[in-house]
């Protein structure tokens, strides 16, 4: 007979679980709650007074074809950033899994660009692509092209896209790797001596056994490219040509802290949280079903 071990309730528990409630409550709940409290007040134009305007913000801003064309804007931008950065960096895991002489060297390498904080990175792409001065628009003039994203809103977007895509491969080169690394050898061996060339053992062995790193990877980088590329865009673009590369997030801090419409800003800040939470859950809810662990 199986005795069944009980446990007298006691703090210990209630310890142990605090600290990380007291965190989500300081920097989670309490900003969402400041956030979404200032979505409903409106400040004059001198910031003496606030009037409460319940969810006037909110009508406003999808009555605004600025705002809408933002939000579009803002779903090119992370599909393209996602999609470009998984697909090199499961390019890149592919070819270091099957490097034998010089893979660490190779490994560290593509892990640098991950130790570089974002303004940097779009310091970089910036000057590399700088119209008067960069080495990447020199060499674009001696082929024929102009290339100036100051005045062009696509040469714009085509950057930033790039500079972000570039800052995250390697986070998701480190996962793409460990994935293939995992997988049993025993079962590529076995498709080998079967005649399947090593495209076919890739497609129908190593893609079906890293569904659950690339469903993984798609949640980190669409939050990735909804929020963690504003410093990107902040050295490069600013938002501009003509607003061409001002996604939601930018928008947030143009009209808050340029602006100075908090209200607006709030509420942009709170469709924003909401849009991420509910593409997390069509993520975890649809998606996850097709997953293969």
């Amino acid at each position: 007979m199986i005795k069944r071990v009980h446990f007298q309730p006691g703090v210990l528990p209630y310890l142990l679980v605090a600290p990380q409630v007291l965190i989500t409550l300081i920097f989670f709940i309490w900003p969402a709650g400041q956030a979404l409290y200032q979505s409903m007040l409106i400040q004059d134009a001198f910031g003496l007074s606030t009037q409460f305007v319940w969810f006037e913000n909110f009508v406003e801003l999808f009555k605004d074809s600025l705002y809408v064309d933002t939000f579009f804007r803002t779903v090119f931008f992370s599909f393209c950033v996602a999609f470009l950065s998984m697909s090199l960096a499961l390019l890149l895991a592919a070819t270091a899994d099957r490097i034998v002489r010089f893979s660490t060297l190779y490994r560290t390498l593509l892990i640098w660009p991950y130790a570089v904080a974002p303004v940097v990175a779009g310091a970089l792409w910036m000057f590399m692509f700088d119209p008067t001065l960069g080495i990447i628009a020199y060499m674009l003039d001696g082929f024929g092209y102009d290339w100036n994203h100051r005045l062009n809103g696509g040469e714009a977007m085509s950057l930033v896209i790039m500079a972000a895509a570039w800052k995250q491969i390697s986070y998701n080169f480190l996962f793409f790797l460990a994935g293939m690394q995992a997988i049993p050898k025993s079962l590529h061996e076995a498709a080998a001596i079967d005649g399947a060339g090593p495209s076919r053992r890739f497609i129908t062995i190593s893609l079906p056994l890293l569904s659950p790193t690339t469903f993984f990877l798609m949640v980190i980088n669409i939050v990735y490219a909804f929020f963690d590329t504003f410093g990107i865009i902040h050295a490069i673009t600013k938002g501009g040509p003509a607003k061409a590369t001002e996604i939601l997030v930018f928008k947030v801090y143009n009209d808050g802290f340029i602006g100075l419409d908090l209200g607006s800003s709030a509420a942009q800040s709170v469709i924003l949280m909401a849009i991420v939470i509910f593409l997390t859950i069509i993520q975890f809810r649809y998606i996850e079903r097709r997953v293969q662990y």
